[in-house]
């Protein structure tokens, strides 16, 4: 991969990217990794956005599934999952990109839409 980026910026960035996540449960946290998506010039940086684009919009989904079926009673085990999942996943993806700032984290498991 071709860097324009030294590796403290990718570092930061990418675990930016990934920890926007925590800022907030609304729309305004997506906005965080398009936002350096769009400014970023670097390949492993603009990969990470688009994977913590994806995370959050699969986490969308899923938290309106689990909160349709908590209406029936069969969605609180998965609504413990999701919020267990919606911490941990981070976590990880911020170690990662701190401790291998060349290549980008790969959520597991998720639906790739960008």
């Amino acid at each position: 991969m071709h860097s324009t980026e030294d590796t403290g910026t990718r570092k930061i960035l990418s675990a930016v990217s990934h920890g926007s996540i925590f800022f907030n449960a609304l729309v305004l946290s997506v906005g965080v990794p398009i936002a350096i998506l769009l400014i970023s010039t670097d390949s492993v940086i603009k990969e990470s956005a688009k994977e913590a684009i994806n995370f959050h919009i699969n986490m969308w989904f899923w938290w309106a599934v689990a909160g349709v079926l908590a209406w029936v009673l069969i969605g609180i085990p998965l609504l413990v999952v999701l919020g267990i999942v919606n911490l941990i996943m981070p976590i990880l993806a911020i170690v990662h990109s701190l401790t291998k700032p060349n290549v980008a984290f790969r959520y597991p498991l998720i639906l790739r839409l960008f």
